[in-house]
């Protein structure tokens, strides 16, 4: 046996979701370049959990059944009152509350493919109504419940603010979901597999992707983004913050990406809705400033963007507080989590790899009293 580290290059199953082929990203054979154009988040929940694009009709039952379950059982958002608000990240509050989801879901256990399904609709649908409640009871607000007339994308943006959003905003959002749903074998996704294949419940699934995608070399990249670009302040700062970094062998947010040597597909389209948010908002220094670190960064260390780095600016500008980022990666990751889960389950097999071992050779026991 040969250990590979990070297992990379490693192939670890077969799927029929996501690929990544010569830099280029498909869902079920799509390019993703043609669905942030053109689909609708919900477009794309099904194609990854059916392999294929709904029809009018089964698109209009998915929107229904999304709606009808987004609400949240009121003792969850009890359990939000309990946490320590002013220590607990929201990452760590979406873990727990999709743990305790499970106890309140009557086929939690039910192991059945239906049963299964039914899960993965209800953990979609909760999971923007556990973000943004949580979002506003940790200011003393109440939460707000969703809308059936609103689309996924801008329920989300309704329930975190109380207003109807902007066409543009909407937009930005739902092309930021579409992006975000699947990424092949990506860590939170290898873990929800790795999960679910001893037969553990969909529930505890979605809890350990959450936990692997809290990381910042997951999904906590494009927080630590935004919070360079906090710091940085200014355009005229950018250049000596930047090449200190670079002198300093530091890592910057946002770049580079261990399947893509050419640049990350998606990162193109989330830059231009940077470009048209922070002109609308009248912060047009953020895009700019972002567009001059990836000029030094690229040039010096050949590294450009990924998904993270515009989304960054892209989340501020819609006015959603910074440490929302990675909750609303989970928010549309849980889609590609689910689907994996749902192929996981139909063609089962426990994953146990070996590791290779570097420890001593062998030893005999020695009585404590004996030993020096």
């Amino acid at each position: 046996m040969t250990a590979t580290r990070g297992l990379e290059g490693v192939v670890a199953t077969t799927s029929s979701i996501s690929s990544i082929i010569d830099d280029t990203l498909t869902y079920v054979g799509y390019n993703i370049d043609d669905l942030a154009e053109n689909a609708s988040f919900e477009e794309v929940i099904y194609l990854l959990w059916h392999r294929k694009l709904p029809t009018a009709k089964q698109l209009e039952e998915l929107k229904n059944q999304l709606a009808e379950d987004m609400e949240l059982p009121q003792e969850v958002l009890e359990h939000f009152k309990m946490y320590p608000i002013d220590k607990v990240h929201p990452m760590a509050a979406l873990r727990s509350a999709v743990s305790l989801l499970g106890l309140y879901d009557e086929e939690a256990d039910e192991m059945n493919e239906e049963a299964n399904y039914r899960k993965a609709v209800r953990l979609q649908a909760k999971m923007p109504a556990i973000v943004t409640a949580f979002a506003r009871v940790r200011k003393g607000l109440d939460p707000i419940a969703p809308r059936k007339d609103l689309t996924f994308a801008a329920n989300f943006l309704y329930m975190l603010t109380g207003n109807e959003p902007e066409d543009i905003a909407v937009e930005a959002f739902n092309k930021a979901l579409v992006l975000h749903a699947d990424h092949e074998l990506n860590a939170s996704t290898f873990t929800a597999r790795v999960c679910v294949a001893t037969l553990s419940d969909v529930y505890s699934g979605v809890t350990a992707a959450i936990g692997a995608l809290k990381g910042p070399l997951h999904g906590g990249a494009n927080e630590a983004v935004m919070k360079m670009l906090t710091e940085i302040g200014e355009l005229n700062n950018v250049d000596s913050y930047i090449r200190e970094k670079l002198d300093n062998k530091e890592k910057i947010m946002g770049f580079g990406h261990r399947v893509y040597r050419k640049g990350d597909p998606r990162a193109k389209h989330l830059r231009e809705m940077s470009e048209k948010l922070t002109h609308l908002t009248g912060e047009p220094h953020w895009y700019q400033m972002s567009t001059q670190i990836e000029d030094i960064v690229t040039g010096e260390k050949d590294l450009p963007p990924n998904v993270d780095f515009y989304s960054a600016s892209v989340y501020h500008s819609l006015g959603i507080d910074h440490d929302l980022f990675t909750p609303i990666f989970a928010v549309s990751r849980v889609s590609g989590w689910l689907a994996h889960i749902l192929e996981q389950y139909e063609n089962n097999r426990l994953i146990r790899p070996r590791a290779d071992y570097t420890g001593p050779g062998m030893q005999t026991y020695v009585p404590v009293a004996e030993r020096g």
